[in-house]
């Protein structure tokens, strides 16, 4: 492709050389260039590519997309100044993979909790419904049926066009994606086109990043701002920033609630540990999923399904079916009769839900003296700030409290734990525990319960693997609750 074809709505400064060059491969990472490269110098949280421009021009680069033209030009090589080479990046990425989410009825789904479930369950319920589909979450990509591992919430753009041009080339019709505030605020999401954008919640987390609420609020408004006329905008008004969502939006807006009246209302009749009763729009249904911020999920994906032209009168019969994702709300049953939840929660909000949920079940349980004992951790070199409200929350609706390790990467995990304990009175630490070693905190939580009490692991949910000093181990939180009880 020629390089005018890629810097088609760009919002060029400044192009020094040839426009018709053959471009074979487009990139941001120096160490991927190749003769014929269009390289693009990003500036990141932790590096500049405009530090590497020599080195993408040692290994061949025909063009460089820059902010700021280096001293020195070199013959034969096309210099492309841009005010934003982060969203020139997206658009030029687009461009070059042929903009296949035009031909897609791509899905963005946005929020702080609740992404993961959203989109995965969108993906099934399509795929069951005879659709071929593709999948951008945090746990897994998947074109049509094809799985490719996740690294990111959202791929960057190079990566994410490529998928998106392979799910077209298999001929999907839809793809759902989860769409990160990073990915938005980095412009990740640059020179795509979206069908429909979905609102779940804003609460805290990322404050290491965005600073402020307000900053954080805004990277996810935006958006909906940048939507097309032809999308669908569709928001919790439940969350207070829900109807701030669509305030300058241009897509067709759209509502779910339940507590507030909206375009798809929802009420939560039953709620056991196998599913609950609700009704959405007046028509009763039963799902595999549990608890409120599930029935919310649910009206999200009705929602959306709906806007998408999907049989009302099959939807709901479709979503009843459907199983949640994997590591949220993750039973683990066994003959000790003890009930183990593996989940994502790792923000004091989605730690919140998830532990009044199981309160919920728990006192409808015939056994009324069960305890719940609350295993929990906060990732290290990610903000700190909810560290001690995650440990407030965990105490305040726990009976037991194991304060251990999630991913502490470069940080030391009793530190993580000291900063836990802060949200801790002097009175409540009677029923908290410090164990470092999470093999060793799971397995005391199960030599703690008795028949009949619960244990949630909350914080890494689908995650196989521990992140300390800089090196990846295999640890998965299913794997070892499964193994403890099985030998209890």
């Amino acid at each position: 492709m020629k390089i005018k074809e890629i810097i088609v709505n760009c919002n060029l400064l400044e192009l020094i050389g040839d426009k018709d060059i053959d471009i074979t491969k487009v990139s941001f990472d120096s160490r991927t260039v190749e003769p014929g490269t269009m390289f693009f110098a990003v500036k990141g949280t932790q590096t500049d590519g405009h530090a590497y421009i020599d080195t993408a021009l040692e290994k061949g680069a025909s063009a460089i997309v820059c902010e700021k033209l280096p001293k020195k030009l070199q013959n034969g090589v096309t210099y492309i100044r841009v005010d934003n080479s982060a969203y020139v990046l997206g658009v030029g990425a687009s461009n070059f993979y042929g903009n296949p989410s035009r031909s897609l009825k791509l899905v963005g789904v946005t929020g702080t909790n609740g992404k993961t479930t959203i989109a995965t369950l969108l993906y099934r319920l399509f795929t069951d419904a005879g659709y071929a589909c593709g999948l951008l979450s945090t746990i897994e990509n998947i074109v049509d049926h094809e799985v490719i591992p996740s690294t990111h919430t959202t791929p960057d753009p190079v990566e994410l066009n490529a998928l998106l041009r392979k799910m077209v080339e298999r001929q999907c019709e839809y793809a759902f994606m989860e769409v990160s505030s990073h990915s938005i605020d980095q412009s990740r999401i640059a020179g795509l086109h979206f069908a429909g954008g979905i609102f779940t919640n804003l609460t805290h987390d990322h404050l290491d990043y965005h600073k402020t609420m307000a900053n954080y609020r805004n990277a996810k408004k935006k958006f909906f701002d940048d939507l097309p006329a032809s999308a669908f905008a569709l928001t919790n008004l439940d969350d207070k920033n829900g109807s701030v969502m669509l305030q300058n939006t241009k897509a067709k807006k759209l509502s779910y609630a339940l507590k507030h009246d909206a375009d798809f209302k929802g009420i939560v009749l039953e709620s056991h540990f196998d599913g609950m009763l609700m009704k959405v729009n007046n028509t009763e249904m039963y799902t595999r999923l549990v608890g409120g911020f599930n029935a919310s999920n649910i009206l999200a994906i009705y929602g959306a399904a709906t806007a998408l032209g999907f049989d009302k009168e099959e939807l709901l019969v479709e979503i009843s079916k459907l199983n949640g994702a994997n590591g949220r709300f993750d039973m683990v049953r066994s003959d000790s009769g003890i009930v183990g939840i593996v989940d994502y929660a790792h923000t004091p909000d989605a730690l919140e839900n998830v532990l009044k949920t199981i309160n919920e079940v728990k006192v409808q349980l015939p056994t009324t003296n069960c305890q719940l004992i609350t295993v929990v951790g906060c990732g290290g070199n990610r903000d700190t700030t909810k560290r001690p409200e995650m440990a407030a929350v965990a105490v305040k609706l726990s009976d037991k409290v194991i304060l251990t390790s999630d991913n502490p990467r470069d940080e030391e995990p009793d530190e993580i734990i000291r900063q836990m304990k802060e949200g801790v009175t002097a009175e409540e630490m009677r029923k908290v525990l410090s164990i470092t070693d999470r093999h060793e905190a799971i397995r005391t939580a199960v030599a703690l319960a008795n028949k009949g009490d619960i244990i949630l692991l909350a914080g890494k949910g689908h995650e196989d693997y521990q992140i300390i000093k800089g090196v990846k181990r295999h640890f998965d939180d299913k794997e070892e609750l499964s193994l403890a009880l099985k030998e209890k």
